[in-house]
């Protein structure tokens, strides 16, 4: 139940023998500096730099992939290292093409594309390109911004040395005298099983203390990253750090004040159901750590098999093509199922275009894990209808609609679970499980994008960024989202820390919450056989990045930029904790 490599390559040494064909690459495309703006000039430069980018994208996951599943490797790191220094360094090589081609002109670029269909798949990137014209600077300076990035990168790599590879699992001891190890690979499952509120403290600060007792050095990291992408922010001209991550895919930033505005002053039904699993848990008190336990005494378990079965029977409703998409994501090889010491945690889905998607999981056969499964299927079904329906230019779809199509398959799967069950046990499970999830995805998620933007906005009024200052941000926000005073858990505070995406992916995680509003819009559109509802998702799953996210998701039937969806989905929320109290 791993991954098989040789569906990439069938030996390492043609990972390394694409190394060295990026050389030639990059070399190749150099010749062409100062011809862009010919036909020829610009044809070839395209033709080879698609070659250059899928070659890149092919070496890039699959060393990436082999790290990911044991970070202590050395070998697989080397690798890694090897292929991200490629890229920086094709990137500082090639940092003269975009002035070269502002230079030529969009009309003179649009003409060169009308005259081949090879060229047709770049007209998008063209029209960006120009989109963010003002923001691009001159040859010398955009190079030595490439050489920046590397630098910034390597505070992401540090946070991985020291929360992934030096962090160690801890040994505990529970009530009933058994010792258990806790890593972060074993922490939700530890939370989600343990009927001693006790032991879910132990778990929960076993797991917590390494976090606090490196705080300062975290804090720091983090500080880095901010700094670096204010350095950006400032040297490209951008308003704010914010600016800088919406403008290149047209997002509106109404979207993300929206999505804030709108959860901050509707935290009812969150309030309403803390309240509920209080009662239902019987606890004096609830805390952080109680989040994951389930209000019912099933012990039921889901093996990997049981839980790809459920997947599969589930996405029959989406239709043979979809169906057999979604036989093809989780065919053995495909899958990298157990935890292990080392690897990363967590899950995604990630892929080439040639050579079809891959899943990453930490699976420990509980409810959530299944879920989990349909989230990255959807992921990876998405990219079979993208990559089949576009050429490689366009077929990579952006993040915002990403989560869609993952969360859309967790609604399909939550119907046909509920559906195909007479255990009132196992549908209060389900209701929480769905429940827990609406949760996490929209509030704790909008939750950490308003922490996100208020520590950059310090950030660029020259303020401290510390332990301190960063704690005592959530402090405030679980205050005012769940009602939950943090100064009686001590190290609950240090959740920035613990959320790998605040160092690796700022301002990506609004998209969750976003893109699970228009999902739940769609699904029950096409649950309602409204007129085109579901011909209209299949081409959103097709489209990858042809057009922008934010029309690409409109063109489906939900518009992003107002609060309908949101609202919509907050009175979801409220409806399911009706329905739970009721089976309660």
């Amino acid at each position: 139940m791993n991954w098989n490599f040789k569906l990439i390559y069938e030996s390492n040494d043609l990972f390394y023998k694409d190394l060295d064909k990026i050389d030639y690459l990059v070399n190749e495309i150099l010749k062409l500096k100062g011809k862009l703006n010919t036909f020829e000039g610009f044809k070839n430069y395209n033709l080879l730099n698609r070659d250059l980018e899928k070659i890149i994208s092919k070496a890039y996951t699959y060393a990436s992939m082999k790290y990911d599943l044991d970070q202590r490797n050395q070998s697989s790191e080397k690798d890694y290292a090897l292929i991200y220094n490629k890229y920086n360094q094709a990137m500082s090589k090639l940092s003269w093409v975009d002035p070269e081609l502002l230079k030529i002109g969009e009309d003179v670029l649009n003409d060169f594309i009308d005259k081949s269909k090879e060229l047709k798949p770049v007209k998008k990137k063209i029209k960006t390109l120009f989109r963010m014209n003002k923001y691009v600077l001159d040859e010398k300076s955009e190079e030595i911004i490439s050489y920046s990035e590397e630098a910034f990168q390597k505070f992401n790599e540090l946070y991985d040395k020291l929360c992934v590879v030096d962090q160690k699992p801890k040994l505990i001891k529970l009530s009933n005298k058994e010792k258990i190890l806790v890593d972060t690979s074993s922490y939700t499952y530890y939370l989600e099983n343990l009927e001693n509120q006790n032991d879910r403290k132990k778990v929960f600060e076993a797991l917590y203390s390494y976090y606090d007792f490196h705080k300062a050095t975290l804090a720091q990291i983090y500080d880095g990253i901010l700094s670096s992408e204010n350095a950006l922010k400032k040297s490209r001209g951008f308003d704010s750090i914010l600016d800088m991550y919406l403008y290149p895919n047209e997002i509106n930033k109404l979207v993300y004040k929206t999505l804030i505005d709108t959860a901050k002053n509707n935290t009812k039904p969150l309030k309403r159901y803390i309240k509920l699993r209080k009662k239902a848990l019987g606890l004096k008190t609830y805390h952080t750590y109680d989040r994951m336990r389930y209000i019912t005494t099933s012990k039921k378990e889901y093996s990997y098999e049981e839980a790809k079965r459920l997947v599969l029977e589930a996405d029959k409703f989406m239709g043979e093509d979809f169906y057999k998409k979604a036989l093809f994501v989780l065919e053995d090889g495909r899958v990298s199922v157990l935890p292990n010491e080392g690897k990363r945690s967590g899950a995604y889905s990630t892929g080439t275009y040639d050579d079809g998607p891959f899943i990453l999981l930490n699976y420990k056969n509980s409810l959530n894990d299944v879920f989990t499964l349909a989230h990255e299927a959807g992921h990876s079904i998405h990219t079979c209808y993208s990559n089949d329906a576009e050429p490689f230019e366009i077929a990579n779809y952006e993040i915002f609609v990403a989560e869609i199509a993952s969360t859309f398959n967790e609604q399909v799967l939550l119907d046909y679970m509920l559906n195909n069950t007479l255990d009132n046990n196992e549908k209060i499970v389900l209701l929480e499980n769905s429940i827990n999830n609406l949760i996490s995805t929209f509030y704790r998620q909008i939750l950490f994008a308003d922490y996100e933007l208020i520590a950059h906005e310090l950030k660029e009024k020259g303020e401290p960024i510390t332990e301190d200052v960063l704690s005592n941000i959530m402090i405030d926000l679980y205050k005012k989202y769940y009602g939950i005073n943090l100064e009686k858990e001590i190290l609950k505070k240090y959740v920035w820390a613990y959320i790998p995406h605040m160092f690796h992916s700022p301002f990506y995680v609004y998209q969750y919450a976003t893109s699970l509003a228009a999902s739940l819009a769609i699904y029950e559109k096409i649950k309602s056989h409204d007129e085109n509802a579901y011909n209209n998702y299949i081409e959103l799953l097709k489209s990858g990045s042809k057009d922008y996210p934010l029309e690409l998701v409109k063109k489906a039937g939900v518009d992003l930029t107002k609060k309908d969806p949101y609202i919509s989905l907050i009175n979801r929320i409220d409806e399911l904790v009706s329905e739970l109290e009721k089976l309660i």
